[in-house]
């Protein structure tokens, strides 16, 4: 079974779904039309009994570079509130509630809310082409898409905190010494060294797979929602700022965004 909705390909084969992030042109930056199709790609995958891993992963040299910016209100009449609920909210929250195992294939640019979906995935295989970076600060937005539970709850929050303050771009290397990857492999090995490792995830006892992951959610991210609609509420509030304002110009300006010349805070 294959899919192609113009925004994602989804394809079935060996009891495996993968799912294609499939806007090359914008470095499949996420939209409201490809988070919808990547929904229901992901309750297909529930549903179907034959599937037993789930692989995402983007089209051409990025994965993903997060929401796409040209989608974004800057004069305070879209809510970003609502905007999280129906959509980042339900995306992480399916991919943390998906009783089998995801894994993210990482190459290229991985950022904003694209480092969400992919921190919320229960594996990330990174080619050593991927570099990450945080990317909301400097929109003057703050980290959502679970980033601010999944980024500290992996690297610790001190660094969590440096990576999102300052918003460097790392490597794939640095990004596995930090804990924000499994395994780093040679770009061109990458397809390969995927096909082993869901050659093994599909052989795993997915319902007890399921099971665990259900321990490892209640164990570690039991408030999952709850930071996820605080996330909601805090970036509408955000998203009426003029930092956000002077941030989206900056970015569609191609400048440094000037923080400290507002004047209106």
């Amino acid at each position: 079974m294959a899919q192609n909705s113009g925004y994602i390909d989804v394809s079935v084969e060996n009891n495996v779904m993968t799912i294609v992030l499939n806007r090359p042109e914008r470095a499949n930056a996420f939209t409201q039309g490809m988070i919808k199709d990547l929904l229901a790609a992901l309750k297909d995958a529930e549903r179907n009994r034959d599937v037993r891993v789930v692989v995402l992963q983007g089209a051409g040299k990025a994965f993903s570079a997060g929401q796409d910016v040209s989608e974004m209100d800057f004069a305070g009449k879209v809510s970003y509130q609502e905007h999280l609920y129906e959509t980042y909210n339900p995306l992480i929250l399916s991919l943390r509630r998906l009783e089998k195992p995801v894994l993210a294939v990482l190459n290229g640019a991985v950022a904003g809310a694209a480092l969400g979906v992919a921190l919320a995935c229960d594996l990330r295989l990174a080619s050593s082409k991927a570099f990450f970076a945080v990317g909301f600060l400097q929109l003057g937005l703050i980290p959502d898409s679970a980033v601010s539970l999944l980024l500290p709850l992996y690297i610790g929050i001190g660094r969590a905190v440096e990576l999102t303050g300052f918003n460097d771009w790392i490597d794939a290397q640095k990004a596995f010494d930090l804990g924000l990857v499994n395994r780093v492999v040679e770009a061109d090995k990458l397809d390969a060294e995927a096909a082993k490792w869901i050659k093994r995830l599909a052989a795993m006892p997915i319902e007890a797979f399921g099971l665990t992951k259900r321990a490892f959610n209640f164990a570690v991210m039991p408030n999952l929602e709850k930071v996820l609609s605080y996330e909601a509420d805090l970036q509408e509030m955000a998203h009426l700022s003029p930092e956000h304002r002077e941030g989206v110009q900056a970015f569609l300006e191609k400048r440094p965004p000037d923080f400290l010349g507002l004047k209106d805070l």
